[in-house]
């Protein structure tokens, strides 16, 4: 059984031991706290254990923007982020709803998908020869 809930501030140690076993530091620990705060920050939960995470704002031309998502390794490919973006799309509190990802991070771009978003555009130059397409859906 997995939960999707909003994350809350006594979640940010477990949230930030994910996002570094994935990403190697916790240079992202203000960022993600921030979130929490702001309540832009969704958790799915097995049992006690969170497995993974979604971060959004709304920022970006003032429609939602889901920066992170973010899965423990040992839970990827079982749906997961799928679940975080259909909870993040319910509840958006835009009706336009924007994320990117790598040209290279094809797991990711299948993922975006299967859930219904379509490419809008790319940015280059934030990754030196690794373009960002960026995704859209309605809510």
């Amino acid at each position: 059984m997995r939960d999707i809930i909003k994350a809350e501030i006594t979640d940010l140690d477990k949230i930030i031991r994910i996002d570094c076993e994935v990403v190697g530091h916790k240079n992202r620990q203000d960022y993600i706290k921030n979130a929490i705060e702001l309540g832009h920050c969704i958790i799915a939960k097995e049992k006690d254990a969170i497995v993974a995470f979604l971060v959004y704002d709304t920022n970006f031309f003032e429609c939602a923007f889901i920066s992170l998502i973010i899965v423990s390794p040992t839970r990827r490919r079982k749906g997961i982020a799928s679940q975080l973006m259909d909870y993040m799309c319910k509840t958006s509190p835009t009706i336009k709803i924007f994320s990117s990802t790598n040209r290279s991070n094809i797991s990711m771009q299948k993922v975006f998908e299967t859930n219904g978003f379509v490419q809008s555009g790319f940015v280059e130059n934030l990754d030196e020869g690794d373009p960002e397409i960026i995704y859209f859906k309605f809510k």
